[in-house]
Parts: C-alpha cells; sequence; structure tokens
C-alpha cells in the first residue's frame, strides 16, 4: 500500500480529535489569516473621520431634530404683552405643548393656552422685524416665534358652557361663581364695567373657545372680539397647543397648571372627557408595551426549555 500523505493524516487527525464541524474548522482557517499567515486578506480597519467632517452632520442632524420636536413636540414663545400679568410678565418665555392636540385632545377650562389670531384680533399691533438669524432660529424653534400672529389667553369656557359677567363679577361658568383670586391680576375687578363688552352672557359653540386674559382690565379678548366672525370665540382648530411651562428667565421658571376653582363641582363632567383624551399618548403606549413585554417572555422560555 502506498504511504499516507503525513499532511492529509494530519489535518483528519487534528479535525477527529476535536469534534470540530465545517463551522470550527473555517473557524480556525480565518484565525490563522488574522494571525498573519499566508492568504491573509483581511481588510484594514477605515481610518475614522475626523471631527470636522462630521461636524456637519451632527448640526444637520440636530436641526432636523430641532424642527420635528417644534412641529410636532414642543414650541417656544415669547409673551409681547401684559394682558397674562401676573400669571406671565412681558419679555417671558414659555413652552407649549403641541403633541396632545394629535391624539384630539382639546382645550379644557383654565388652561393657558396659544392660538393663532382668529379674526384680526392683532390689528393695529406692531409687528417684530427679526433678522435673518433670528428667522431661522425661530423657523426651527430654538427661538420663540417672531413672525406668527398668535395670541396667548386662558380658557374660560368650553363648547356648551354659557359665561357670564355682571356688574364687577363674578365671573360664571354654566351659573358657578368662578373663585379666581388665584390668577386674576391684583386690583383687578373679574368682570369690567363698561359698555364695549365687559359685561356679557354668551353661550359657547361647540368646536369653540372663550378665552380672557388674567389682567382684566388690560386684555383685548374675546369680550372685546364679539363683533368678529366668530363673536369672540377662538376656534379649537386654531389653537396652537397648552402653556406649560415657563422657561425664561431662569427665576421665573415654573409650570402653569390648572386653577383649582375649574376642577369645582357642578361646571359639568366635559373635564373627565377631556382628561382621557390627555392620557391618549400614555395608553397608546401602553398598549404598544404590552404585547411586545409578552412576545419577549414566550422567547425567554422556549429559549431555557432548549
Amino acid at each position: 500500500m502506498e504511504a499516507a500523505d503525513p499532511a492529509v493524516d494530519s489535518a483528519v487527525t487534528s479535525g477527529s480529535d476535536s469534534g470540530a464541524t465545517e463551522d470550527s474548522t473555517m473557524t480556525g482557517e480565518r484565525t490563522g489569516t488574522e494571525d498573519g499567515g499566508p492568504g491573509d486578506s483581511a481588510p484594514k480597519a477605515k481610518k475614522p473621520r475626523s471631527f470636522w467632517k462630521e461636524l456637519p452632520i451632527l448640526i444637520g442632524i440636530a436641526l432636523v431634530l430641532a424642527l420635528l420636536i417644534k412641529t410636532f413636540l414642543v414650541q417656544a414663545f415669547s409673551i409681547p404683552s401684559d394682558s397674562m400679568q401676573n400669571t406671565l410678565q412681558q419679555g417671558d418665555r414659555v413652552l407649549v405643548d403641541k403633541l396632545t392636540p394629535w391624539f384630539g385632545s382639546e382645550p379644557e377650562r383654565g388652561e393657558v393656552v396659544v392660538f393663532h389670531d382668529p379674526d384680526n384680533w392683532l390689528a393695529g399691533e406692531p409687528t417684530a422685524d427679526p433678522n435673518a438669524v433670528q428667522t431661522f432660529l425661530s423657523w426651527i424653534g430654538l427661538m420663540p416665534s417672531a413672525e406668527e400672529k398668535d395670541l396667548i389667553k386662558r380658557v374660560i369656557g368650553v363648547g356648551g358652557d354659557t359665561v357670564s359677567c355682571e356688574g364687577t363679577g363674578p365671573l360664571k361658568v354654566n351659573g358657578k361663581a368662578l373663585n379666581e383670586a388665584d390668577y386674576v391680576y391684583a386690583g383687578n375687578t373679574p368682570c369690567s364695567q363698561d359698555d364695549q363688552g365687559g359685561q356679557f352672557s354668551v353661550k359657547v359653540p361647540k368646536g369653540f373657545i372663550w378665552v380672557m386674559g388674567d389682567h382684566r382690565q388690560n386684555s383685548r379678548d374675546s369680550r372685546y372680539n364679539q363683533s368678529d366672525k366668530n363673536h369672540g370665540m377662538v376656534p379649537v382648530d386654531e389653537v396652537v397647543g397648552r402653556a406649560i411651562v415657563k422657561a425664561w428667565p431662569i427665576n421665573r421658571w415654573g409650570t402653569l397648571p390648572e386653577p383649582d376653582t375649574f376642577s369645582q363641582v357642578g361646571l359639568d363632567d366635559q373635564s373627565s372627557a377631556s382628561a382621557a383624551l390627555t392620557v391618549a399618548p400614555t395608553g397608546l403606549a401602553l398598549v404598544g408595551v404590552v404585547p411586545v413585554a409578552l412576545w419577549r417572555r414566550r422567547k425567554i422560555a422556549v429559549a431555557e426549555t432548549r
């Protein structure tokens, strides 16, 4: 018989002794090439990009994220007047929640909301003249909007409510008197005694809200726009979102919660329906998480039985 080739015997013996499969043999061959043996064809590691080459990409990503946040989540606004004193001062910056309206949530009584000018309420008001940098930063949401004609007021009545004011007050919603001492400007009366709109009784249509400033004697709000096409009402579709935080200046940082007077018994049960819509994002998130959690538990269980 012919003598066996030593090289072949060596390869076969090595494979039999270790019980290696085809995969392990291939692994051994890769190890050999990685050690620098003959036939080494491993690609060389790519040299990382310099910081200056990556910087434009990072800036681009940051701008896209800022634009998405401004469009769908939160936007900054600057307070242009004293109509919401002392809750908000002229020059304050507030952050407005724009997410919950995407889930069907509508403004609730007591909330401070930003809305587009419904019918030339800002006629005669001075307009801002931002430079190019300010315009760009406003567009991506890093600075308060300077060109949009927006207003900020407190929601007093929602669709279906009757809001009325007689004498100096109190202001009433569906016949219930509101205790507004927590937010109405010190020295102001809840109602204004004049013949231009300070005395009123209105029924708010569905899909609209009635808004008033906290500085009652220095706010051109729903009361003084009853001659417009919406009779002083603000369409819900024109609401940008709810102001949730005073973000600037730092010494005035704070949240903007709904006053307790709007939670009193007897106004009606519309607030509970609105609250259910407000928590919709959380509910949807939980619904989405549960199937994933169950799938992962099942996968782990199957793996442990193998």
